[in-house]
């Protein structure tokens, strides 16, 4: 995702009298093309409107953050002493590689 300059930021912006005017389909357009429109009421932002990919791509971007930051914070806390690995976990329980071999995961 890009970030917007000044210029784009102008031209994103859009008063809200043009939605009391009829022109919300007209606006939704330029939303689908331009990816954002900045609604301004009384000459403050009152909302963003994006379209449905860009909210998606939005969402999954903060979700990933969370999990790095999540997964920061566990790797900071870890104490290696605690781990076990794989090797010792197969033995531990007695599966082998052969035993997995026809074993399909998906993950998703």
């Amino acid at each position: 995702m890009k970030q917007m300059s000044i210029v784009d930021l102008m031209n994103a912006m859009v008063p809200i009298t043009r939605f009391n005017k009829g022109e919300a389909a007209k606006i939704f357009d330029e939303v689908e093309s331009v990816g954002v429109k900045i609604v301004v009421k009384n000459n403050r932002p009152a909302c963003v409107l994006v379209s449905p990919t860009q909210y998606e791509m939005l969402t999954e971007m903060l979700s990933d953050y969370a999990l790095k930051a999540e997964a920061e914070k566990r790797v900071a806390i870890n104490n290696d002493d605690d781990n076990v690995s794989h090797e010792e976990i197969m033995k531990e329980l007695g599966i082998t590689d052969e035993d997995l071999a026809d074993v399909e995961v998906d993950i998703d």
